[in-house]
């Protein structure tokens, strides 16, 4: 009987770090979509400004594909 022994080393291999790195970036990048729409004076409300088709529709569709590439990062089997 031959006993194999692994080494320990990292969950994911190098393919899936990078994967998740870009997932973590397209989420970033979608939040960053949906900032602004502040205006200097309090008493002034731009409606167009905020609910604009940016940061209503799209940045939320890149947030939920960023979230997606994340998981498709954590579930890809890594090669060995």
């Amino acid at each position: 009987m031959s006993k194999e022994t692994k080494k320990p080393g990292f969950a994911f291999g190098r393919e899936n770090y990078q994967i998740l790195i870009a997932g973590v970036v397209i989420v970033v990048i979608g939040y960053c979509l949906m900032i602004g729409g502040g205006s200097d004076d309090p008493t002034k409300f731009n409606a167009d400004e905020i609910f604009s088709f940016r940061r209503i529709t799209l940045s939320p569709i890149v947030i939920l594909a960023g979230f997606v590439v994340v998981l498709f990062g954590i579930m890809k089997r890594p090669k060995d």
